[in-house]
């Protein structure tokens, strides 16, 4: 398990900010479990306003359907953390923007909440831009702040990857 300092976070975000001005592309995220962490580390990045377009925090399930469109359907059937829930998250923070590109994430940070099924450090992250959208599955490990640091980790190098393709 890497745990992910400041540093390096700030260093994933300065590699992603220099993917997305290459391309062009602007990025909006979608954020549950979270909470607006790769909104600040994009922020936090002087000069960001060139490629960072907009961020949502929807923690509650409401929240999700109310801000990026997710049907309750989909909420019910699936649950807020599953592959179905994050590519809606995704697509909403495209179609409710003007971004190119978009992260989503949601899981179980803990240090409750998780279930046989949904153990606490599993996330479901997904990108979209207009042409597609692509889930990931991750369990990380530690407490609550080190699930955190490794899905906004996640989030970002999945923005390099998709951008520099």
């Amino acid at each position: 398990m890497k745990i992910h300092s400041d540093d390096d976070l700030q260093q994933l975000t300065a590699q992603a900010a220099q993917s997305l001005l290459k391309k062009q592309w602007s990025l909006s995220v979608a954020e549950s479990c979270t909470g607006g962490w790769v909104a600040k580390c994009c922020t936090d990045l002087a000069g960001s306003s060139a490629w960072f377009e907009r961020g949502f925090v929807t923690y509650s399930n409401q929240a999700k359907q109310d801000m990026l469109g997710v049907d309750t359907e989909t909420l019910n059937i699936d649950g807020a953390v599953s592959e179905q829930t994050v590519i809606a998250m995704a697509q909403g923070a495209l179609q409710n923007s003007n971004a190119n590109i978009s992260v989503s994430i949601s899981g179980i940070a803990g240090p409750d909440g998780g279930s046989d099924e949904k153990p606490i450090g599993t996330v479901w992250l997904a990108w979209a831009t207009e042409k597609s959208a692509k889930a990931e599955l991750h369990h990380f490990s530690g407490n609550r702040d080190a699930v955190r640091r490794q899905a906004v980790a996640a989030a970002l190098k999945g923005i390099i990857k998709i951008a520099r393709a």
